[in-house]
């Protein structure tokens, strides 16, 4: 077996494992489990499951920033409401379990006292910020949104959505879809220049 399926195994091991424990109870051997790796050999590649959930947080960004990159449309606006349905509504067969959904906010909420995860997030939150600021400017520089766009303060305003709407989804069972819906209603009245792309 290739460094690469071996990873790949590893990663697919974790999030199931993930799934079944969440984070604060979740050990080696349940990851073991789910692979067709021992305890030690996981051991091999990583000194803890400290250093296994770091890189698995790389495997994370690395399939989300495809997913960022992948958002189509033929318009900025199109793109935008693209995102926002690429960051809230998988699609079904990729929609993460709710075991899965709870061990990951157990992990940002880590971020503060543990370094490691906290660049994780860091890095997490800049391209997702990234992404965002990139289909409001261009929507800005070919006239589908206002002029005077606060382009940062209204990518940040979204991250910040998106975020929230995830947390309160997992932690209280708000359904994600009505922030989606408000969300695409404060884009049309605040961020769609008069006589846009609605």
């Amino acid at each position: 077996m290739s460094t690469g399926e071996s990873t790949s195994d590893i990663t697919e091991g974790t999030y199931r494992a993930l799934c079944k424990h969440g984070y604060a109870d979740v050990t080696m051997e349940d990851i073991a489990a789910e692979t067709d790796k021992s305890k030690s050999a996981l051991h091999y590649h990583y000194d803890s499951k400290h250093d296994l959930l770091v890189s698995f947080f790389d495997d994370l960004l690395e399939s989300f920033t495809e997913r960022l990159d992948a958002v189509a449309g033929e318009s900025a606006y199109d793109r935008l409401l693209d995102l926002i349905d690429t960051i809230l509504l998988p699609p079904d067969d990729d929609a993460p379990d709710r075991g899965f959904q709870t061990a990951i906010l157990e992990m940002k909420a880590q971020g503060p006292y543990d370094e490691a995860f906290r660049e994780h997030l860091q890095t997490h939150d800049r391209t997702l910020r990234d992404h965002v600021e990139k289909h409001l400017a261009a929507g800005v520089e070919n006239g589908e949104f206002r002029s005077d766009l606060d382009v940062e303060a209204s990518a940040d305003f979204l991250v910040t959505v998106f975020n929230g709407a995830q947390t309160r989804s997992v932690a209280v069972g708000r359904p994600i879809e009505e922030t989606r819906e408000t969300l695409r209603a404060h884009i049309d009245s605040m961020i769609v220049a008069d006589g846009g792309c609605q």
